[in-house]
């Protein structure tokens, strides 16, 4: 089993989904849920090119995380 990451962004159209480990890897969909099933389907479809290609796959290796500001002392100078 390989795990890669998702990143979904909304946009006017709907949402746009991507691998984070595999750039070419990116699809949108009307809503979050189509989006889900069209970025599956787009993997599915990169790893079968590959495996004809005789490429090898993306290791996955992001690590996502969430970093905490408060906007109102950003433009603040020491």
């Amino acid at each position: 089993m390989i795990n890669y990451t998702a990143k979904y962004t909304k946009n006017d159209s709907g949402y746009t989904g991507e691998l984070l480990e595999w750039p070419e890897v990116i699809t949108e969909g009307r809503n979050l849920e189509e989006c889900r099933m069209m970025l599956r389907d787009a993997l599915n479809e990169m790893i079968l090119a590959y495996h004809e290609l005789g490429r090898p796959l993306p290791v996955p290796n992001s690590l996502i995380e969430q970093l905490s500001v408060e906007e109102r002392y950003v433009c603040q100078t020491a």
